[in-house]
């Protein structure tokens, strides 16, 4: 498992009477989520993280399980009935948890040489993909966030807070439930979608950037034929070793270029990056595209080009 990273809020010292304030995007997710108060009209600046603060949220009643939505649009894509894009959308209106823990910053020196907790800072964690993208966990339960960091305490604030607080932080990917059975990533363009409230189309599926990159491709005369497939870091495996079709961490496109015989290898990497250089300049493809993989055929029965 990746090795959780911490960033730290402000964190004047405990004898101070000036109140812990928290994290600039950590206030802002609880602020999204209802208020600045919890459900019992107990203000969240200030909370010390241990005792009885340890439950930090302010959704009312809440029970510590996972919205209903999420739960049956993974179910769907388990069985293959649905796809990444009905999870993300069930995701505009669940509810998760945000890990948040209290790490000591500086210890001083107490009576009969006992070292006391001098400063102490609110943490928000995150994790290193193994590509070396930054990337935030949240957890559609509790207790799936307690056995993951058991020293961890949970902020709720609803998933498209915590992408928009991903996204200040940083963040390329938004990882579910890291550790449990089943874990769903959400790349960075879904990500985006989510955080700005609006509906997202996973790249591999919008027929308007297939076209848009294939007419970039119509200034190389040696590409006849050009198709986007789900890239093969979009499927993702359950606990038990089964291949789900979505919540992969990317490549999330694959680009299948069709090519005219006779090229040697000079000419297909001065091609390809040809290519790059021109999708780039594609606003659908820079916003709407996580990764890439381009794949390379010989086309020479192919008919003419898009």
């Amino acid at each position: 498992m990746p090795q959780p990273e911490t960033h730290h809020g402000d964190s004047p010292d405990k004898g101070n009477a000036v109140r812990r304030e928290l994290p600039g995007h950590i206030a802002a997710a609880l602020a999204g989520a209802g208020g600045a108060t919890d459900s019992a009209g107990q203000p969240w600046a200030g909370r010390s993280l241990s005792g009885d603060d340890a439950k930090i949220h302010n959704f009312e009643d809440d029970d510590g399980t996972a919205d209903a939505g999420y739960l049956a649009a993974i179910a769907a894509l388990v069985e293959g009935t649905g796809g990444e894009a009905d999870v993300v959308a069930s995701l505009a209106t669940a509810r998760v948890f945000v890990p948040v823990v209290a790490q000591l910053a500086e210890e001083a020196e107490g009576v009969d040489g006992l070292h006391m907790d001098k400063q102490a800072d609110m943490a928000l964690v995150t994790l290193k993909a193994p590509d070396g993208r930054k990337a935030m966990p949240v957890f559609t339960t509790a207790a799936a966030l307690e056995a993951w960091h058991s020293e961890a305490r949970p902020v709720a604030v609803y998933a498209a807070r915590a992408a928009l607080s991903a996204v200040s932080e940083g963040a390329q990917l938004l990882v579910l439930d890291p550790g449990s059975a089943f874990t769903f990533v959400v790349r960075r363009p879904a990500m985006w979608a989510l955080a700005q409230q609006r509906d997202w189309t996973p790249s591999y599926l919008d027929d308007q950037l297939e076209f848009a990159l294939a007419s970039q491709a119509q200034a190389f005369p040696a590409v006849r034929r050009l198709e986007t497939q789900p890239g093969g870091g979009v499927a993702s495996l359950t606990a038990d070793g089964r291949t789900v079709p979505g919540g992969g961490a990317g490549p999330e496109l694959r680009i299948v270029l069709f090519l005219e015989d006779g090229l040697d290898a000079a000419a297909v990497q001065s091609l390809v990056l040809g290519l790059n250089e021109a999708w780039a300049q594609v606003e659908s493809f820079a916003e709407g595209v996580d990764s890439i993989e381009v794949k390379l055929h010989r086309a020479a029965q192919e008919p003419g080009r898009h």
